[in-house]
């Protein structure tokens, strides 16, 4: 069992919020520079991979560093993660063509697995059950401040420095978080010999390694009904199959069955799962739709987005008030409504669609995330002891992470479809290739009646996309129902294998 100095967690919270940071700011702040970047380095078609590799990394090795932390302590492998993250930076910064800048990203992911998985840990560790909705909502806030200042910060460097310094800025605010921590986090682990299910650990992250490439892949590189496909399926039900078989008979599971088998954290990890999910189709496809269809700006445009990171943090942090009154399940529920109405609140809006009333949905929708995933995250660590909280807190965070990769390829197959299906009835003269919007609507050949074609066509896959967003958010009730109800002031622990 871990002991941490009680006087120093104003510091150590400074030192997770300040390595959260790291992971939140960085797909946002390379979005910007796409252009700059492919011109010095070129490679544009493979330039998707700098964001997939990384993506793929990172969820891949959650679950292992969840594990790693139960059995080395949270300190070394948060710190192991921030160098390796740090190393990744450097190096992209270095990259000399596209091809070494998609290795160097996917260092950066492996480093970013430990981030995503071990912060959250040790906010559970060090706060008790009533402290943790305001401290995850702080967390909650860096990825919408994050949402806000990295595009704005990854401009201003490419403009009046050069673009790899997105990549070098990463360098002193990795090396203060290790002072903090170094300083100021103090553990003290069982001296035991941990044993390590490295043969489970090769074959789950070949398996996720496998799910995720084919999902990111599939409709991009090769059809989905193709023989890579059906490669991609067979090579992950055999490895699937081989990893389950190996984590059912080792008793130092990587991914312990126990998780699993208890009904709080696995319906909870399923609800997590369809959340990633839900939260992909506003964060893909609004600032489309604000840009072609109501004639924002980028930036303009990324501030909409950006309002759902308002609500969410605040619900949050203010989602402890709720569960210790009605309890943990109860206040999921309460969010999954709310996602449902902001969804349904969005197809209501009379069209063209109010900037404000948009702005006003989405701080909703945040606030609706914002009560599911804080009371689910700390319901789920309040049930085990430390030695099981970062297999627990890496299966919520894992969850999520997936789902936003499922979601991201979903909401793709939905808005394309659709918009597809829309555009056989398109007028003559709207050219026969819209894969750039954008481009469409400036074109002045284009008549005004065309135009006006394609941007309700826009809207109307819009309004597909938020129709699946009520569904995913039914599933998520669904699930959270199934979740047992929980007394946040009941300390039982759950009974689990031994290790």
């Amino acid at each position: 069992m871990e002991n941490t100095q009680q006087d120093n967690r104003g510091w150590i919270l400074a030192a997770l919020m300040i390595t959260m940071t790291l992971a939140a700011m960085d797909t946002t702040i390379i979005s910007t520079v796409v252009p700059q970047i492919v011109t010095d380095l070129g490679g544009f078609t493979k330039f998707t991979w700098v964001f997939s590799i990384y993506l793929l990394a990172q969820t891949i090795t959650i679950p292992l560093y969840g594990k790693l932390s139960d059995l080395y302590g949270r300190k070394k492998i948060l710190i192991f993660g921030i160098i390796i993250f740090l190393i990744g930076s450097a190096a992209c910064g270095a990259a000399w063509d596209i091809g070494s800048l998609i290795t160097f990203r996917g260092v950066q992911g492996i480093g970013a697995g430990s981030i995503m998985a071990t912060v959250n840990t040790i906010a559970g560790d060090i706060y008790s059950v009533e402290e943790r909705a305001k401290i995850q909502g702080y967390l909650s806030s860096i990825w919408g401040v994050s949402a806000i200042i990295g595009p704005a910060l990854g401009g201003a460097l490419a403009e009046f420095a050069h673009w790899r310094w997105i990549f070098f800025i990463n360098l002193p605010i990795g090396a203060l978080a290790i002072v903090f921590l170094t300083l100021f986090f103090k553990e003290d682990v069982k001296a035991i010999k941990p044993k390590i299910d490295y043969k489970g650990a090769v074959l789950i992250m070949i398996s996720l390694s496998l799910i995720l490439t084919f999902l990111l892949e599939s409709g991009q590189s090769w059809e989905w009904i193709s023989w890579q496909s059906f490669v991609f399926i067979g090579l992950i039900i055999l490895f699937s199959i081989w990893a389950y078989k190996t984590e059912k008979n080792t008793p130092y599971a990587i991914m312990p069955l126990w998780v699993w088998k208890n009904k709080t954290i696995a319906f909870t990890s399923l609800a997590m799962i369809v959340m990633g999910i839900s939260m992909m189709g506003p964060e893909t496809f609004l600032p489309t739709f604000t840009q072609s269809v109501l004639g924002l700006g980028t930036i303009a445009s990324g501030f909409v987005l950006a309002s759902m990171s308002i609500g969410w943090p605040t619900a949050s942090a203010l989602s402890g008030r709720l569960y210790l009154r009605i309890g943990f399940r109860e206040t999921s529920l309460i969010g999954a409504i709310i996602v449902i109405l902001s969804a349904v609140g969005f197809l209501l809006i009379p069209k063209p669609q109010p900037i404000y009333i948009i702005v006003i949905n989405q701080v909703f929708l945040g606030a609706g995330f914002g009560l599911l995933s804080t009371p689910s995250m700390v319901g789920t660590q309040s049930m085990v002891s430390w030695q099981q909280r970062g297999v627990v807190t890496s299966s919520i965070v894992f969850s999520r992470n997936l789902g936003q990769s499922l979601g991201a390829t979903i909401f793709g197959a939905i808005f394309n479809n659709t918009l597809k299906h829309q555009l056989e009835k398109a007028p003559e003269d709207l050219p026969a290739s819209t894969e750039n919007i954008m481009e469409v609507l400036k074109n002045e050949q284009v008549s005004n009646n065309a135009k006006g074609f394609l941007q309700n066509s826009i809207s109307n896959s819009m309004d597909y996309i938020y129709w699946g967003i009520v569904v995913f958010a039914l599933l998520i009730l669904f699930f959270m129902y199934k979740v047992p109800h929980r007394d946040p002031n009941d300390k039982t622990l759950i009974q689990v294998e031994k290790e």
